[in-house]
């Protein structure tokens, strides 16, 4: 396996550096956040490696590693409320249809043997199933809400013939639904002609069979788009629940940001 040291690492930030130069000459103005992010994720990673050598090697990995899923599902759910603003009591429902996806992705893959439940696996397939559902529940929570805001007339004439908060919601929201989905199930259409992904090519670098490696890929992928399914349906089905007050009326949180 080729070593990797902080020569190669620095040179790797060329095109980084390229990128922060355009920036520069064509007065574009994101030539901090490139730098900040590109530091800010060299900490975070370094970091991340020191604590999986202190995990790894204790004699309770399995706690340790339970215990790194649970918070990075707390982290994720703190992220999404704050992303996605203007929602009230969103943290719990963030929580749940998150917490309720990444439930799923492990039950399927340690309870059906695809890998051997191990702190390290435990820790990479939690870690990738929340890295893609995070993102798209904060779309289809904003989606969501945004449907609501932008919409009060095509709301308020659903009711006039008779609907309630669900069959309104059923009406309202797909599109989110839809909207949130699409990067993803893209994505997974181009898979292998455009886009290589990483667990494939990680072993495939690392001298792994080309079947084995897709077959390995095969399943994460419909693991990533099933788990972001679950996660976006929950997010917004919870969202459009509460668009409504008990008496049909739109609620302020709606129409003040309207």
């Amino acid at each position: 396996m080729t070593t990797i040291g902080w020569v190669e690492i620095v040179a790797s930030l060329t095109l980084v550096l390229v990128a922060v130069g355009l920036s520069l000459w064509k007065g574009l103005g994101v030539e901090r956040s490139i730098l900040s992010a590109s530091l800010r994720a060299a900490v975070q990673l370094l970091a991340v490696g020191a604590v999986f050598r202190l995990i790894f090697g204790s004699d309770i990995a399995m706690v340790w590693a339970v215990i790194w899923v649970v918070a990075m599902t707390l982290i994720s759910a703190e992220t999404v409320t704050r992303r996605a603003r203007g929602i009230p009591r969103l943290r719990f429902s963030a929580l749940a249809s998150l917490g309720g996806a990444l439930a799923v992705s492990l039950g399927l893959v340690f309870g059906l043997g695809v890998f051997d439940l191990e702190p390290i696996t435990l820790i990479v397939i939690a870690g990738i199933t929340l890295g893609n559902t995070m993102p798209s529940a904060v779309l289809g929570a904003n989606t969501a809400s945004k449907t609501y805001r932008d919409n009060p007339e095509r709301i308020e004439g659903l009711l006039s013939l008779g609907l309630d908060r669900d069959m309104v919601a059923r009406f309202m929201t797909p599109q989110a639904v839809r909207q949130a989905l699409i990067p993803h199930i893209e994505r997974t259409k181009v898979v292998g002609l455009i886009a290589l992904p990483g667990a494939m090519t990680g072993m495939l670098l690392a001298g792994a069979d080309a079947l084995d490696a897709v077959l390995i890929q095969l399943v994460i992928m419909y693991l990533i788009l099933g788990s972001v399914a679950i996660a976006v349906v929950t997010i917004v089905t919870i969202v459009a629940s509460r668009a409504l007050t008990p008496d049909l009326r739109l609620q302020t949180w709606v129409t003040e940001q309207g």
